[in-house]
């Protein structure tokens, strides 16, 4: 169970509602979090609040409703909606340099939500854990996306290196912020 399951009424047909109604809110909650932009000059991938985002929305939702809400955030972006990182849209946006972290996120968002319905995210280590091979999930599909536009070569030093301090930031937040929401569910 995840933390979305709390509240989802028995009623199929409130249920789908309901799920509906959070995948929206959880692309929105997305789109809103990849306006927090720090960009990176010597980089064609910014630092965005977007990795924090996707992971705690996997992890809130589920893995299911986690992976709707990152692919309808990606269709928000891809049909026009300034929702990628500084208000970005088109997909230009998902076949440029960052589109392998915008594709990583439906496999993180997956592995978050499976690892949350496990209850990885209701103890500070296990969260740690879950946020970082997320994070791990994430580059697995980014990298090698942005290796055909930066070369091997370089691609630690553009699409990994610069951002460890910031998923490090990240990770200790969404510790805090899910074991401590379950602590004030008092499950």
């Amino acid at each position: 169970m995840v933390g979305a399951d709390l509240l989802r009424p028995s009623l199929k047909r409130h249920a789908v509602a309901y799920d509906a109604a959070l995948i929206l809110a959880g692309s929105l909650f997305i789109a809103l979090c990849a306006q927090i932009v720090i960009p990176l000059p010597f980089s064609p991938v910014p630092v965005t609040g977007q990795t924090l985002a996707v992971l705690l929305v996997g992890a809130a939702l589920g893995s299911r409703r986690g992976v709707f809400a990152v692919l309808a955030y990606l269709a928000e972006g891809a049909a026009g909606w300034p929702v990628f990182a500084g208000g970005g849209a088109g997909p230009v946006r998902l076949l440029g340099p960052s589109g392998g972290y915008l594709l990583g996120f439906v496999l993180a968002a997956w592995f978050a939500g499976s690892l949350a319905e496990r209850g990885w995210d209701r103890r500070i280590g296990t969260t740690v854990l879950l946020m970082v091979l997320g994070s791990l999930a994430i580059y697995a599909v980014a990298l090698p996306w942005l290796a055909t536009f930066v070369g091997w070569q370089r691609v630690l030093a553009l699409g990994l290196y610069p951002f460890i301090v910031g998923d490090l930031a990240k990770v200790l937040c969404a510790a805090l912020l899910l074991p401590s929401a379950w602590k004030l569910l008092r499950l």
